[in-house]
């Protein structure tokens, strides 16, 4: 592999030339989030003079496919298909010493102010951790639990968190019905393959960073937390030690979400922490919300979900891809080699009954090329009629942050893309022979 910490990872951005260094200073309220979202899509950007901390701070670090698919050695139509044999496939962690472990070079109280913690909206309503995974074990069963989520900063050693109706919360929610405090840790600064292998669409139960060892294809080194029963990546760059306190409650929020709309204020459980560790010179890392990153990041281990749910009843899946332009969640392309015209349908329902956040699924012929948005497109505009291809399923679990839903509840649509078996010449692509070997530079002149 060509990465095992965010140091590697950076060294090899910075020798694929698209490390880009950030040395004037800039304030960690809006300035940052807002250099960072001009170069989304082009380069990772390090901030090495952020007002207020002598901490550098990294943003952009997964902010494209080619990226991912790089970190991850593979290529990357292959994405999908990759994640879900990791998933298939776990790996081992690996506990070692203290010593040998780069994040335990510092330990001390906390204190979140020593931290470059970033406002990045307008609406927010502070500074918040977007790129901190998270781990907990279940109380009943002892297994690890790692995910990401929002985290608010109240005071000095304080954080408010939201948690939807998944993993962590089911666990938080056993301990609190024992009236017990949840030991977790916070992690900051890791490569893509943690921050991936955090939202791997596994049931309760799964160790996450089985999916990064099975990635990494080795085994991932851990080290002993200092105040609570946890272990964490050696590699990292800083830890926060604490524990999720049970009946207390504080508001957090508003904060703009994946969306792109703000989430408003509710009470949620605070954190209390108790120590931090860190690397000698640590790096920070913040995700700025409805960035390629937190797109990729996200969609990315759905993908793998998607295809690995589908593939077990639809035989003729292709590839999966979950599309930017519905915030990676709410909209997927499904590229299958269809046997009969029934498929298409019977992939529409089963990629409804593999992802809760799906809700417009457009399934295709393999000659479309999923990447590209405009032969999607075409594919919808030439083949499908609405009344014989759209299927609509109502009121069905959805997404707690999508602004149009109901309570959770969202209508499903699916479009049938492909050519009617027997009909293809009928909906053939035209072609120019020798159009893809032409170099149109050797054809122009001055």
């Amino acid at each position: 592999m060509v990465v095992n910490s965010l140091r590697s990872w950076l060294h090899q951005l910075r020798q694929e030339g698209k490390l880009k260094y950030v040395n004037r200073e800039v304030d960690r309220r809006y300035e940052l989030a807002a250099v960072s979202k001009k170069a989304d899509g082009l380069y990772c950007l390090q901030f090495n003079h952020v007002r207020g901390s002598n901490i550098p701070v990294v943003t952009n670090i997964a902010h494209s496919r080619d990226l991912i698919a790089l970190a991850l050695g593979v290529r990357k139509e292959k994405l999908a298909e990759h994640f879900a044999w990791a998933q298939g496939h776990p790996g081992q962690c690996q506990l070692i010493p203290p010593g040998q472990a780069p994040v335990k070079s510092k330990i001390m109280q906390p204190d979140l102010r020593s931290l470059p913690i970033v406002i990045h909206h307008e609406k927010d309503g502070g500074a918040f951790i977007t790129a901190g995974l998270l781990i907990a074990k279940d109380p009943e069963t002892g297994i690890r639990n790692v995910s990401i989520h929002r985290l608010q900063m109240f005071s000095p050693k304080h954080l408010g968190i939201l948690m939807l109706p998944r993993h962590l919360r089911q666990i938080y929610q056993k301990a609190e019905a024992m009236n017990a405090p949840l030991d977790i840790a916070i992690v900051i600064g890791v490569d893509p393959i943690p921050l991936l292998a955090s939202q791997a669409q596994v049931p309760l139960g799964y160790d996450e960073f089985a999916v990064a060892a099975a990635l990494y294809g080795q085994p991932f080194p851990m080290v002993r937390c200092e105040t609570v029963n946890l272990e964490v990546p050696a590699q990292a760059e800083i830890v926060l030690e604490g524990r999720m306190l049970p009946h207390v409650r504080h508001m957090e929020g508003p904060f703009g979400e994946f969306p792109k709309t703000y989430t408003p204020s509710y009470p949620k459980p605070m954190i209390e922490l108790t120590a931090m560790t860190t690397r000698n010179n640590p790096i920070y890392h913040t995700i700025v919300p409805a960035s390629n990153e937190h797109f990729l990041i996200g969609g990315i281990p759905r993908e793998g979900g998607l295809f690995e749910t589908m593939s077990k009843t639809v035989t003729c899946v292709r590839h999966v891809r979950f599309t930017p332009g519905g915030t990676c969640r709410f909209h997927a392309i499904v590229s299958i080699a269809k046997k009969s015209d029934e498929e298409p349908k019977n992939a529409i329902l089963a990629a409804i009954n593999g992802s809760q956040d799906i809700k417009h699924i457009v399934i295709v012929d393999q000659d479309i090329n999923i990447f590209n948005n405009l032969d999607v497109e075409w594919a919808i505009a030439t083949r499908t009629q609405a009344a014989r291809d759209v299927i609509i399923a109502r009121d069905l679990p959805g997404n707690l942050l999508d602004p149009s839903a109901r309570n959770s509840i969202s209508d499903k649509m699916g479009i049938d893309a492909t050519v009617p078996l027997g009909h293809y010449e009928r909906f053939a692509k035209m072609h120019i022979p020798g159009e893809e070997k032409i170099v149109l530079n050797n054809y122009l002149s001055n």
